[in-house]
């Protein structure tokens, strides 16, 4: 890369800004500036990025998710970065997103579109129409354990939007997977964290002081985690639960859950946590427990890792693609109390088991870390670029088998396109 980095004009939602005024929406505004980011060069031709997603995490109260972390990272880095869109409202921020990439079309190099399915592929199919419109380089970012399920639900259509992206990138082989069945290559990057934020205290020993964060909704099974703990508590009387996250309608159901189980001084419900709340709670934890039933690449589960907490998770999505049974966390079947209860008595029993645990997760996190993870997008940005001054227009990400979904009759029939 050249050592000559050239002054840029930062294009946000509200018009240009210059390099290196702080980020208002930056979605670690109680961290320091990282060391290492002050070494990284940034090559003097870096595209002008449009990050595409859900940025409602600039709001307080709303959980961060990636395509914010990596639109603030790159920022920090002072490549010219728009976003959108962080309106709460589901209509205005479709509206924001497409007028946001109609009006910086001339100012932007690039679009990293955050794909999830679900009702928000209304969103991206258009926002993916937009952009292919403009003749823009098009990156379709793939996220969600629930989105394989979708795209088999709905292939045609699937098939459709994506065939509109130049790269396709997975953070996990699990969606990698998936994008194969539709007939397309995907490049795999891992989701990222800023592993100097996560203080890392190597565990030689835990009690049963258990942590649970995420969102209080069906798909995260919050229920588990207090049966759990009741078939802990048989063992150690002493065993806490702290269950963290936005309330999505389950809430109060598992307070009175707890309470009718008897288990009420022996949880706690600190509601969403900021980052400074967050890392009191990691610090104080010594077992982060994980009872999803679906998944991909949960980012508490790295966080955790990051911090030395020794992670039991369920087996289910991306997780298997994530975590090694008994080398870098503990894997149990989807909703088996009795087994995840068993595996944090094991911990509890057997400390060394907890010490390599606690130790292979950091080395673990290290992967996810943004000095290993930026090379990878760099790359990916210096490929598409490329091959767009060489070409013109890139064909759609690279198909694996044509013949293969051409020729499955059944699935297109019994396929629901919208």
């Amino acid at each position: 890369m050249s050592s000559n980095i050239q002054p840029r004009q930062i294009m946000t939602d509200d018009g240009p800004r210059v390099t290196g005024a702080k980020s208002t929406g930056s979605c670690r505004q109680n961290v320091g500036q990282p060391e290492w980011s002050q070494e990284v060069q940034l090559p003097a031709t870096s595209p002008r990025l449009c990050f595409v997603g859900s940025m409602v995490g600039r709001n307080p109260g709303h959980i961060t998710q990636q395509g914010q972390v990596l639109c603030d990272l790159f920022e920090r880095e002072h490549y010219s970065v728009t976003s959108a869109s962080a309106y709460l409202n589901r209509y205005r921020r479709m509206v924001d997103i497409l007028t946001t990439i109609a009006r910086q079309r001339h100012h932007i190099d690039m679009v990293i579109l955050e794909v999830y399915g679900g009702p928000s592929f209304v969103v991206e199919d258009a926002a993916s129409w937009l952009s292919s419109r403009f003749n823009i380089p098009l990156v379709m970012w793939l996220h969600g354990g629930a989105l394989p399920e979708f795209m088999d639900r709905y292939f045609k259509w699937a098939r459709r939007v994506l065939s509109r992206a130049d790269v396709l990138v997975t953070p996990t082989e699990f969606l990698g997977r998936s994008t194969k069945k539709l007939g397309f290559h995907s490049q795999v990057i891992p989701n990222v964290i800023e592993l100097p934020a996560y203080p890392f205290r190597h565990r030689k020993g835990v009690g049963p002081r258990l942590f649970w964060m995420r969102s209080f909704h069906e798909t995260w099974n919050p229920r588990m985690a207090v049966r759990v703990l009741a078939r802990v508590l048989e063992d150690f009387p002493t065993a806490t639960l702290v269950m963290a996250g936005p309330d999505k309608g389950m809430e109060n159901e598992v307070k009175d859950f707890a309470t009718n189980l008897g288990l009420a001084g022996h949880v706690r419900f600190p509601g969403f946590l900021c980052m400074d709340a967050k890392i009191r709670e990691f610090e104080a934890a010594d077992v982060y427990i994980n009872t999803n039933r679906i998944d991909n690449t949960p980012i508490a589960v790295l966080e955790a890792s990051a911090m030395g907490l020794p992670v039991v998770s369920t087996n289910v999505g991306g997780v298997p693609d994530l975590l090694t049974h008994c080398k870098t966390g503990l894997l149990v079947p989807d909703d088996d109390d009795r087994a995840m209860a068993q595996a944090i008595k094991e911990l509890v029993k057997h400390s060394e088991l907890a010490e390599s645990l606690s130790r292979s997760g950091r080395q673990l996190a290290r992967r996810f870390s943004w000095e290993q993870v930026r090379p990878q997008w760099d790359q990916l940005f210096d490929d598409l670029m490329a091959s767009r001054r060489t070409n013109g227009v890139m064909h759609s990400p690279g198909v694996v088998s044509n013949d293969a979904y051409l020729s499955n009759g059944q699935r297109q029939t019994s396929t629901e396109v919208l």
